[in-house]
């Protein structure tokens, strides 16, 4: 009758343990945040916007990069046929129009850096809040993000064990 009853137990607490095990594993999910954000209407507009603005850049970067290529060539042609302050004069000149020219591409950089800030960030923060709706909605424990190697949620009825961990550590 022991015997019985113990194997009832063992029963019991296996097929409660594995239900326990199945439970926890139907409730971590995972999600890309990359091809979420690629399938929001707006994406595709951000970009272009992005592109255009990305393509003036490049074609005013053009026409200072030839109107310096032209001057350089020119220098190199007739320098040795030059007077000393004009020698000097056209230098300063190929020098300034680099530094032009290196400002600008920051200044586009920056800009471009700017502009897709404004624009995709509050994408990504509608595919956050998208996640954190499904993750409450159905039930999830933690939803890991593939695109960005971290989790995208976790249950605010999840404990902080930081204090538990720091104690253990015998820290503060």
């Amino acid at each position: 009758m022991k015997k019985i009853a113990l194997i009832s137990i063992f029963f019991l607490s296996f097929f409660f343990a594995t239900n326990i095990v199945a439970q926890t594993a139907q409730q971590i999910a995972f999600v890309n945040s990359n091809e979420l954000l690629e399938t929001i209407p707006e994406k595709e507009s951000a970009t272009n916007s992005i592109n255009i603005l990305n393509q003036k850049y490049k074609e005013e970067l053009q026409v200072m990069q030839n109107d310096y290529n032209k001057k350089y060539s020119d220098f190199i042609s007739y320098q040795n046929t030059m007077a000393e302050n004009v020698r000097l004069r056209r230098m300063q000149e190929l020098y300034e129009l680099e530094r032009q020219i290196n400002n600008f591409m920051k200044v586009a950089q920056e800009d471009i850096q700017n502009q897709e800030q404004t624009l995709i960030t509050p994408l990504r923060q509608k595919v956050r809040d998208a996640i954190y709706q499904v993750g409450i909605e159905q039930g999830f424990v933690c939803i890991y993000d593939l695109a960005n190697p971290a989790i995208a949620f976790v249950t605010p009825e999840a404990t902080n064990a930081t204090a538990l961990v720091k104690k253990k550590l015998g820290v503060k």
